[in-house]
């Protein structure tokens, strides 16, 4: 055991095993569950929700690897997260965290998207767009699983184990919180809070302990089609969007904003080679000479509102999620 695992109460001592690899620890991330809840007591604590791509980093005696939540190797697309992990002194650890771009102190999406499906560390470099790694969990340390620690706890570790130097962040949490700390996280352009049961284990599944508390409605869906463009636009008019039920894709409706002519001709591209000649979609699509795709691509989505007929009001483009998989894409509902 190692001194900063000793530091911890006997109680919790009794909690540590040893751990398994950490690219299995790294391969099922705990998710948080969307939420209407605003009333907390002090067994909750609240970090700021990020708007970037989740993120799992392994370091071990093979080096550092950097994974998706779906398990895809992300070391060529964030090189530079690579080099600060691995100039750590310490050498044995998996980490949890979100890897963002900032702009004018916001998480933005849009300029994320700039590196992401980049496969080659050197034109993920010479995009210009800086990224930073924000760490708020810790599964793994020295070779021993920490998982079953209370989250205060491992959150303490990690901010001591690492040094949390540009482009790594710790990301601190408020004790309290509810209505006013989000709307107070809302007007600061922040896209919500993260609701943590301060004495929760990590669990490698979707938990009622983690809870999303959005300021904006914004969910995932599956691109299953597109319209024509009219006029000046190029590439496409609007993506048509689903999600799964019951293992069938219902249609959700259309985006026809949010896009930049790169995105316009980059997704156009991507989904005439996703060409299909029947609708994906088990429910119907009343749209003219609609374009079909098969359903590979994931498509984050900001909206106003459901409508009565389960379809989406207001909803614009935000960016090409790589790291979501489709069949997971499901109607998100507030607990």
């Amino acid at each position: 055991m190692t001194g900063l695992l000793e530091t911890l109460p006997a109680a919790e001592r009794r909690r540590l095993t040893d751990a398994r690899p950490g690219v299995e620890l790294a391969s099922r991330p705990m998710l948080a569950t969307l939420s209407d809840r605003r009333e907390f007591d002090d067994a909750w604590i609240f970090e700021r929700k990020l708007d970037g791509v989740r993120v799992l980093a392994v370091r071990d005696a093979r080096g550092v690897r950097l994974l998706s939540r779906n398990g895809v190797r992300l070391n060529s697309t964030y090189p530079e997260i690579v080099d600060a992990l691995a100039a750590q002194d310490r050498a044995d650890f998996t980490v949890d965290g979100e890897i963002v771009a900032f702009a004018d102190g916001r998480t933005d999406f849009a300029l994320l998207q700039r590196r992401l499906g980049i496969s080659d560390a050197r034109r993920a470099r010479a995009t210009g767009v800086a990224v930073t790694y924000c760490l708020f969990d810790l599964l793994r340390l020295d070779g021993t699983d920490v998982t079953a620690l209370p989250l205060r706890s491992r959150k303490s570790l990690l901010r001591r184990a690492l040094v949390h130097r540009p482009p790594l962040r710790f990301i601190t949490h408020r004790n309290h919180g509810g209505q006013e700390l989000l709307d107070e996280a809302c007007a600061r352009g922040w896209e919500g809070l993260i609701a943590k049961r301060a004495a929760g284990r990590y669990q490698p599944r979707r938990s009622p302990d983690w809870l999303k508390l959005k300021c904006l409605r914004a969910q995932e869906f599956v691109i299953g089609g597109f319209t024509e463009p009219s006029g000046s636009r190029i590439g496409f008019g609007a993506l048509l969007l689903g999600y799964y039920e019951g293992g069938q894709l219902r249609y959700a409706g259309k985006a026809g904003t949010g896009y930049d002519q790169r995105t316009l001709r980059d997704l156009r591209h991507r989904l005439d080679e996703l060409a299909l000649e029947h609708s994906p979609f088990a429910t119907p699509v009343r749209e003219r000479a609609p374009h079909w795709a098969r359903p590979r691509l994931v498509a984050e989505i900001e909206f106003t509102e459901w409508t009565r007929d389960g379809l989406l009001r207001h909803p614009r483009f935000r960016g090409v999620r790589d790291d979501k998989d489709p069949a997971e894409v499901v109607r998100e509902r507030a607990a």
